[in-house]
């Protein structure tokens, strides 16, 4: 009885909220509207396909009945359709409307029912023609008599449901149709853009929408976000301008706040044109039309316009790659002054970013980013709190705590929307969620966990489509995946057509691979001429992860030539570089570089006192799969019982060469042993995989 109750509860609270969006959406097909309704209640769907048939198969008198059978809104107290309520007053509405109706009227409407009906129904691959076309336009369904000039209109309503392309271009909507579908689909870009209609759909119902009304600003607007979506500079830009020219020639700026109504149109129109610029990476326009933003802010004392220009200004400045710490700590104090909690978390955040890459302490930023936090929940600023917890990710990632950073992207995931639910959406394809996953599938990938890996990005595909707005990402994302396997499976020449695609998303991230996959083909010359440009260039955008890697694939290069000790100032200086941004896991790769390269030099006592005191722990505890197999290698060197372990890493990761390499050293060992069995084993393992291989194997001391 319980259960049962609970049902009933579920499907009434469906109902009720299939009410509203029922009465303000376009109009619905009926085989739409009747599945629409059968996934919410199928026994109200089957109430209404056995009214429709009793009616549409009658005769005039079955419409009638209809009407008189409805329940009174003036007396029915107890009903949804109380005069009082949503039900109620589109009843009262109807009652209204089809009293007005004449005879001939209520017998065209009676016939329009049944073309309604029964056109969907009809099936023209049986030969049959069809029913003669009773129903010449929209007009013919309406309840209003065209003799009475003040009659109302009944406003044409659809249940909440995404629209399809078949839907689209039936002729003009009404005004309130035509706000609903722009509210809805604006809503639906912003929480969920799948189902949004598709670009090139939406594109062809506003065209059509501003072909009947070219001033309805809210269309350009809607415009704008669609085309911002397929990236299109040129339609982006002119149907922003269009949004604020049609705002200002409706007046409903200047009705309510006279001559200043259109100052602020204007200088709001300057602000959002430098943000679509710079968005496009125009930082040239972008700085333009924020300096006119700024001068019409000031000549109208618009403080509030002059914060947000403060906050595209240090924005602007970072993409430069110049210091605008002082900007930013300008409109954090300016923002918390006229009470704007959102700017001044967004310039607390800005500065978290900033003394991450500047080499400021842990604590330090989490304690900022905890400030803001207490600020996001007083305020109920819902997207401030999801991008902290990215921000946070991202950050115990760079300084190599993974454990903190899962931790932190499985509480955005897991996180419960504070933005109210509309549409049946809730807001999860937002940046930061994008970035969380993004992490998500890398420290997956990190642990040769491959196959997390794939149903993390099948999601990120699913969830951002190749044509939204922070699809790069997951894009960028799935390559380096994939490269680094391609790169661990000694593949080279399936990593090798991966730069391309990589270097298109990301330019540096491109070129240091490029000198990877050199690398690793014995083209030393070209490699090292790469990363000498990339560390110039990285030192000068100060990228200090990139540098540090740069230093530490030119180290590699040295030890091919056999130059250890040419090798040796270079790791030193990453090592400080790392240890002075806080950076531990490029810290301890750093560090088993240079106990490797003091190992060759002759030092095995000092290699492994460096190892075991600064990177075993950190490397096992937070390390990839990778550097927990060449530390436990490189200890294999004096500890023999590590290699198994080592090889249970590299075989996880499929690593056939350094597999081959744990084979050799096991046979070596069994052998000095006298463990002529276990020796054949280990040289029988190594001699398949360098058959596989079919590459000479490197001297096992020449590899880290």
């Amino acid at each position: 009885i319980i259960n049962i109750i609970i049902i009933i509860i579920i499907m009434d609270r469906a109902l009720n909220k299939l009410i509203l969006p029922l009465q303000q959406g376009p109009d619905l097909s009926l085989g739409q509207f009747l599945k629409t309704v059968e996934e919410c209640c199928p026994q109200t769907a089957y109430a209404v396909k056995l009214k429709l048939h009793e009616m549409a198969n009658g005769e005039l008198k079955d419409m009638e009945y209809f009407f008189y059978d409805l329940p009174n809104p003036y007396i029915a107290f107890d009903s949804e359709a109380y005069k009082t309520s949503v039900v109620g007053l589109f009843m009262r509405h109807m009652f209204l409307a089809y009293d007005k109706l004449s005879f001939s009227q209520v017998y065209k409407l009676y016939k329009s029912l049944q073309q309604y009906y029964h056109s969907h129904y009809a099936k023209p691959s049986d030969g049959q023609v069809g029913l003669p076309a009773l129903v010449a336009d929209d007009s013919d369904m309406d309840l209003t008599n065209p003799e009475d000039a003040v009659g109302d209109r009944i406003d044409k309503e659809e249940l909440d449901t995404p629209l399809h392309e078949s839907e689209l271009s039936r002729g003009p909507l009404s005004q309130k149709q035509a706000e609903y579908f722009l509210a809805r689909q604006a809503y639906l870009l912003k929480n969920d853009e799948n189902k949004a209609l598709k670009p090139a759909a939406l594109q062809e119902e506003l065209n059509n929408m501003l072909k009947f009304n070219p001033d309805f600003a809210e269309a350009h607007y809607l415009n704008y976000l669609n085309s911002m979506r397929v990236q299109d500079i040129f339609l982006s830009a002119h149907s922003l301008l269009h949004y604020f020219d049609r705002l200002i020639l409706s007046g409903n700026e200047g009705k309510s706040n006279g001559d200043e109504g259109y100052g602020r149109s204007l200088r709001y129109a300057a602000l959002n044109l430098a943000s679509l610029h710079c968005r496009f990476g125009h930082y040239q326009q972008a700085d333009l039309a924020l300096q006119e933003a700024i001068r019409i802010a000031q000549e109208s004392n618009d403080h509030v316009c002059l914060q947000h220009c403060l906050s595209w200004l240090y924005t602007l400045e970072q993409t430069r790659g110049s210091d605008s710490t002082v900007l930013t700590e300008d409109s954090v104090k300016m923002a918390a002054h006229f009470c704007l909690p959102y700017l001044a978390s967004l310039g607390i955040q800005s500065l978290v970013q900033q003394g991450a890459t500047q080499g400021k302490t842990a604590h330090k930023l989490m304690d900022a980013l905890k400030d803001t936090d207490i600020l996001h929940w007083k305020h109920s600023l819902s997207e401030l709190i999801e991008i902290s917890l990215a921000q946070t990710t991202s950050i115990w990632r760079m300084y190599g705590k993974s454990t903190m950073a899962l931790q932190q992207a499985q509480l955005l995931l897991n996180m419960s929307s504070l933005e109210p639910v509309n549409f049946g959406v809730q807001q999860n394809n937002t940046e930061a969620f994008a970035v969380a996953l993004c992490h998500l599938a890398e420290l997956h990938a990190e642990q040769g966990l491959y196959g997390a890996v794939s149903e993390i990005l099948q999601h990120l595909k699913e969830q951002f489509p190749p044509h939204s707005q922070h699809a790069k990402l997951w894009m960028l994302c799935d390559l380096k995946i994939q490269f680094e396997r391609h790169m661990n499976e000694g593949k080279y020449h399936l990593a090798e057509p991966l730069v391309t695609a990589i270097s298109a998303l990301n330019k540096t991230e491109g070129l240091y691979r490029k000198a990877q996959v050199l690398k690793a083909l014995n083209r030393s010359t070209e490699a090292y001429s790469i990363l000498q440009r990339l560390q110039v260039h990285c030192e000068k955008t100060k990228c200090t992860e990139v540098v540090i890697r740069v230093m530490l694939s030119t180290a590699e290069l040295h030890w091919e030539s056999s130059g250890f000790s040419t090798a040796l100032p270079l790791l030193l200086q990453a090592l400080a570089l790392a240890r002075q941004h806080h950076l531990q896991s490029l810290a301890s790769e750093t560090i088993l570089h240079l106990a490797f390269t003091q190992l060759m030099l002759g030092v095995p006592e000092q290699a492994l006192c460096v190892l075991h005191e600064a990177c075993i722990e950190p490397v096992l505890a937070h390390g990839a799969v990778m550097d927990k197999g060449r530390a436990l290698l490189l200890t294999a060197r004096w500890q023999a019982g590590n290699t198994l372990e080592a090889a249970a890493y590299f075989f996880r990761l499929n690593c056939k060469e350094r597999l081959r390499d744990v084979h050799y050293l096991q046979a070596q060992l069994h052998r000095s042993l006298g463990q002529t069995s276990q020796c054949n084993k280990s040289a029988m393992l190594f001699r398949l995989l360098d058959q596989e291989l079919q590459s000479p194997a490197p001297p096992v001391s020449m590899r880290l």
